[in-house]
């Protein structure tokens, strides 16, 4: 004799999983029904909705694939989350992506860029968010959001430009970029100082506070086979203790795109918040002396 069931109505909202997803694993199943009512945010970071989805990293759009991930150290005391993976280095290369949209059609697209360890291992991928008639009006100038994932596309480092003039001979149109970890909180500013002919910048903390110096040639100036240095240096400019260089990418790609690589160096024991920081750095630098229109 089979024993008497009783079936109840399912209430309104509830979710079938297959069978095979029941008994032991009933709390995995009940976390990925959680992960699409709530695809926003996972213990602290900001969720992109292909990652909510379940979506493998490797199959979503815009991310490279075939590139090898640094291993995640673990997390440390006293630190955003997500910013372990610059404990561990002193070198970080920045590489933008080639597209093929702006080539054909000569008209600005969204930047995309991986960051890599020394070794290749792709740390961070960025991807610039900004308006269409923003980038291809206002140009080098214009106003953008940054968002800086890890290999879980997890937001760990947001980058806010504002708009303003391009012109280092107005002081009312210095440029300046605030980097948040995680996104929300401010952990330090870019800003650039006013001089007639020099580039001049100032790295602060998350308090305003003054921390280093960061100067660059009189003349930016790669098509001559060589890379374009700014140097890093302590407040009173005696000490060099890094450096962001743009490298020569070669003559076709310096002619006809405007795809950049970048170096940063660094001390290995330096603040990973003043690393996030310097990697602003790179970005501004990036848009305001590299970055060329295609109207």
């Amino acid at each position: 004799m089979k024993p008497f069931q009783i079936h109840l109505p399912r209430p309104p909202g509830h979710i079938a999983y297959p069978k095979h997803q029941a008994g032991h694993t009933g709390k995995q199943a009940g976390h990925m029904g959680s992960q699409a009512f709530y695809p926003g945010r996972q213990h602290g970071y900001l969720v992109s909705p292909a990652r909510a989805a379940g979506i493998p990293v490797q199959n979503q759009p815009g991310r490279p694939a075939g590139v090898p991930w640094m291993p995640a150290p673990p997390p440390l005391l006293n630190s955003p989350p997500g910013l372990e993976y610059l404990s561990q280095i002193d070198t970080i290369l920045i590489h933008q992506q080639i597209e093929p949209v702006e080539v054909l059609l000569r008209f600005e697209s969204n930047n995309k860029y991986e960051i890599k360890n020394s070794f290749g291992q792709r740390i961070y991928f960025a991807a610039e968010d900004s308006h269409f008639c923003s980038r291809n009006c206002c140009g080098p100038s214009r106003s953008f959001t940054l968002r800086i994932t890890d290999n879980l596309c997890r937001e760990v480092i947001t980058l806010e430009r504002p708009l303003r003039c391009n012109s280092c001979c107005c002081p009312c149109c210095l440029q300046e970029i605030e980097i948040q970890a995680p996104p929300g909180v401010p952990i330090g500013y870019v800003t650039q100082n006013w001089y007639p002919y020099l580039k001049k910048f100032t790295i602060q903390n998350q308090k305003g506070e003054d921390v280093l110096k960061m100067s660059g040639p009189c003349i930016m100036c790669s098509c001559c086979g060589g890379d374009v240095d700014f140097e890093i240096t302590s407040l009173d400019e005696q000490i060099v203790v890094g450096r962001i260089s743009k490298h020569w990418t070669g003559i076709l790609r310096e002619a006809f795109t405007d795809t950049d690589n970048f170096g940063i160096h660094f001390p290995r024991d330096l603040d990973v918040k003043m690393k996030a920081v310097l990697i602003g750095a790179c970005f501004l630098i990036d848009y305001m002396f590299f970055e060329r229109t295609r109207n």
